[in-house]
């Protein structure tokens, strides 16, 4: 077994940034401009823009994701996204929040609380490896006996359920213990 991509794991990288009042139709272009500019980049895997809503400030929240560590270096380091930055750098008020997250962290982020620096290591552990050890024993009783002539593969649909539907809930139920003095 090999552990080579615990130092080149995937990333994702969670952007808040500011946009100056009647900036905003020149900030879109700027950020359109940004993610074409992303996905021709090796080993990017996407771009979620969260715009402001009506009753907020102006706050972007932009969230790149790479398939390793060293990709989102080169991306990071290219001529093209410092040009970019440099014109975004116009139209927004004061310095991006960034937020770089591997592993764990990216299952531990509460939506109304963007941004937030995430919880303790061993907080995250001991609620995963509870939940894994839950789920593991729950299916071994009752589901495997009753798909005995399924493929499999089909036990890894576990990673899928924690990863979007259990923990998501989870981080909201633990919240108050994870982000102990994060306001929900």
């Amino acid at each position: 077994m090999s552990f080579a991509n615990d130092t080149d794991p995937p990333v994702t990288v969670e952007v808040l940034q500011r946009v100056k009042p009647g900036c905003e139709e020149a900030f879109e272009a700027v950020l359109n401009d940004l993610i074409h500019a992303a996905s021709t980049f090796e080993g990017h895997l996407g771009v979620n823009v969260f715009r402001p809503g009506n009753s907020s400030p102006l706050e972007y929240r932009i969230v790149f994701k790479f398939d390793r560590l060293s990709s989102l270096k080169h991306w990071e380091a290219s001529e093209i996204r410092q040009k970019l930055l440099e014109r975004a750098k116009q139209l927004t008020v004061g310095a991006s929040q960034v937020s770089v997250l591997t592993g764990l962290e990216t299952w531990f982020t509460l939506p109304t609380q963007p941004g937030a620096a995430p919880p303790p290591r061993y907080k995250m552990f001991f609620l995963t490896w509870g939940t894994i050890f839950i789920l593991i024993n729950l299916m071994n009783w009752a589901v495997v006996p009753l798909f005995k002539s399924l493929p499999p593969w089909l036990g890894t649909l576990m990673v899928f359920l924690i990863t979007y539907v259990v923990m998501p809930r989870l981080t909201k139920l633990f919240a108050k213990w994870l982000y102990p003095k994060a306001r929900r």
